[in-house]
């Protein structure tokens, strides 16, 4: 059995969170990366010009750099981001178009500086077509990583 964590990371947090949890658990990891990263205005939400406001509610693919080698061949994915908007961020829907989900199990995880992880796995559920999405859990910090497993 094969497992990956893989996350997108605004300021870092998320990374923290998706490197450890792969070192406990012994995982593979990747890191979802934008083919053009955010910078700090582009994520701050109350402006809404930014660029985070843009591509939410234009719903806006946003392409990502790399892709996973033999994606196939793992059993369980963990998939970590930042909430935006009670869901994840569109670079992260981006990223679960680009493989087939069919068999395997995902485990969310997501950090957020206050919003709760509400329906944030049945909004990602689409772009994980054919995947049973087992569990779904908000993470503070690193320290947190227990509650996923």
């Amino acid at each position: 059995m094969k497992t990956l964590v893989t996350w997108f990371s605004a300021e870092g947090n998320t990374a923290k969170v998706g490197r450890e949890l792969a070192k406990k658990i012994g995982a593979d990891v990747f890191e979802i990366v934008p083919e053009v990263p955010y910078t700090k205005a582009d994520i701050r939400w109350v402006n809404p010009l930014a660029r985070c406001n843009k591509e939410k509610f234009g719903k806006k693919d946003v392409p990502v750099t790399g892709n996973v080698a033999d994606f196939a061949s793992y059993d369980t994915v963990y998939i970590g981001f930042p909430i935006w908007y009670g869901c994840a961020p569109n670079v992260v829907n981006t990223f679960c178009k680009g493989y087939d989900w069919s068999g395997k199990k995902v485990v969310v995880f997501a950090t957020s500086g206050g919003s709760g992880i509400g329906k944030t796995a049945e909004k990602l559920q689409p772009y994980v077509n054919g995947a049973e999405i087992v569990s779904a859990k908000l993470v503070k910090n690193a320290t947190e990583i227990e509650v996923l497993q």
